[in-house]
């Protein structure tokens, strides 16, 4: 019976990986949902792993793109990845090789929402301040972004 239900976690997670990448954590998560055994779940995650089928570096590479694609700043992405447990160096080393230009897409964001007038007057500019924070994007980007567009 273990083995069958091995084969049937084991299923149920290649389909989950056949959408998209999951983190352990993730993947484990959804399993147990399904209530299945929490120690075959482990074992098929450890198989998974093990033939690089199961990746949270392959994972945190594509989550740290496509949230950047997005418009998300490093601040929420390195958020979104520590809640989806991913090893804090793990996410770093992808936030920093994807680094390319943070300053750069804050601006993209900044003026996609509000163009290239500058704010009117303090609460305007604390409006666009927190429309960047919650973005994801540090203090020091946010206020170069601001001071830009002054």
């Amino acid at each position: 019976m273990d083995l069958e239900q091995q084969a049937e976690i084991r299923d149920a997670a290649l389909r989950l990986l056949a959408r998209r990448e999951h983190s352990m954590l993730e993947l484990r998560r959804k399993l147990l949902q399904r209530e299945h055994p929490r120690a075959l779940v482990d074992a098929v995650l450890g198989e998974l792993a093990a033939e690089n089928l199961l990746s949270d570096t392959r994972f945190a590479e594509e989550f740290v793109r496509s949230r950047r694609d997005k418009g998300f700043g490093p601040q929420r992405i390195r958020a979104e990845l520590r809640q989806r447990g991913v090893d804090p160096t793990v996410a770093e080393r992808h936030l920093q090789s994807s680094a390319e230009d943070w300053q750069a897409r804050a601006l993209a964001q900044y003026r996609k929402r509000f163009g290239d007038d500058p704010p009117q007057d303090l609460a305007e500019r604390g409006k666009r301040y927190r429309f960047l924070v919650n973005r994801g994007f540090t203090a020091e980007q946010i206020r170069r972004v601001l001071d830009e567009q002054a």
